[in-house]
């Protein structure tokens, strides 16, 4: 694949990705309260979830899928970025690579755990003491898999990829001088986001609900970036 090729196919793998993970976000958001609803009792997220069936089990599995393709795309980034002299690229590119991962680990705790649970859980049958050890389980699978795991780990490793890219496509000819200002602009919600984490397990701690916030102009960051790889001219590929 010569340059120009491969500049044109990341553009395109950057734009599919965000298209891909906001299909079944928007989903969850019609069919699923999410992600309201993770805040609400267990009894309630067990039996919604029970009530969405096969349609809302897909619906995470293509999820964490659309995670996934954070992978193939970060890598061919640092494909067109690796002569630019930043000898920390490979570094960052495995941070990104390891949060796509870490995401969409924590997103499949949906696929393959929780419907088990949410199945005993609403069984008529239950009895209400295995129903107090579900809700535990439950807790600890969230707790674990979704803040630990996929929020906690991935979004922060997100955060370095995002920083380190950022910096490197400052010195990269194939983006406009405010691209990547835009990327880096996104890292102080995301960060300050992060206080969403702690105040699960430290209820006192000021929130700052910036997240979903962060994520939107980070997203359209991603949208420029596909957008910028598409419309650079040849002559500033080679």
């Amino acid at each position: 694949m010569n340059r120009l090729k491969l500049v044109r196919t990341t553009g395109r793998l950057f734009i599919f990705l965000v298209f891909m993970l906001n299909i079944p976000y928007l989903l969850l958001i019609q069919n699923f309260e999410y992600d309201d609803v993770l805040r609400e009792p267990v009894d309630y997220v067990l039996v919604k979830f029970q009530t969405g069936g096969t349609g809302l089990i897909l619906t995470w599995f293509f999820f964490g899928l659309a995670a996934l393709l954070f992978i193939p795309a970060s890598t061919l980034l640092h494909k067109i970025l690796i002569g630019e002299e930043n000898p920390y690229l490979m570094t960052v590119t495995i941070l990104g690579v390891t949060s796509g991962v870490l995401q969409s680990v924590g997103l499949m705790r949906w696929v393959f755990v929780i419907p088990v649970l949410a199945n005993i859980y609403t069984n008529q049958s239950t009895s209400a003491t295995t129903r107090e050890a579900i809700s535990i389980v439950y807790q600890t699978v969230h707790q674990y898999g979704g803040v630990v795991i996929g929020e906690y780990l991935g979004q922060t490793l997100l955060i370095f990829w995002t920083l380190g890219i950022g910096i490197a496509m400052r010195k990269s000819p194939l983006f406009k001088a405010w691209v990547p200002w835009f990327g880096l602009m996104t890292l102080p919600l995301l960060v300050l986001g992060q206080s969403e984490l702690l105040k699960t397990v430290i209820p006192t701690i000021p929130v700052l609900e910036v997240t979903p916030i962060g994520f939107i102009l980070w997203e359209i960051w991603l949208l420029l970036v596909g957008i910028s790889l598409l419309r650079v001219s040849p002559q500033r590929v080679f």
